[in-house]
């Protein structure tokens, strides 16, 4: 990739990409929930991600996280996509932004 503004436009499909992924027991999209915690995007057009669940027995522990890879991987210009899940900080609802607390009622 040439310009950060390159980088900042593949970040933003890349977020985009994440919005359409949901967490099937609560509605709201993974990324306003806070669940992904870092996106880098490198200069071989790999994407690294850093994820969490809402809970570490989450029943969708097998499942989400691939569904995450997939979405990203579809948004033009990756190449690669590795994924990190982490309970590191451990998710609370503090994370999630503005959308998501109205979406749920929480503000």
């Amino acid at each position: 990739m040439d310009t950060s503004n390159d980088y900042m436009d593949m970040e933003m499909r890349i977020i985009d990409a994440l919005k359409t992924v949901y967490d099937p027991e609560i509605p709201v999209n993974i990324y306003d929930l806070g669940l992904i915690y870092e996106i880098r995007v490198n200069d071989d057009k790999s994407v690294y991600l850093k994820m969490t669940l809402t809970n570490p027995n989450c029943p969708v522990a097998d499942i989400l996280p691939n569904d995450v890879k997939e979405a990203v991987k579809y948004v033009e210009g990756v190449e690669k996509v590795d994924l990190e899940m982490t309970f590191e900080p451990e998710w609370n609802k503090d994370m999630m932004n503005e959308a998501a607390m109205l979406e749920l009622g929480l503000l």
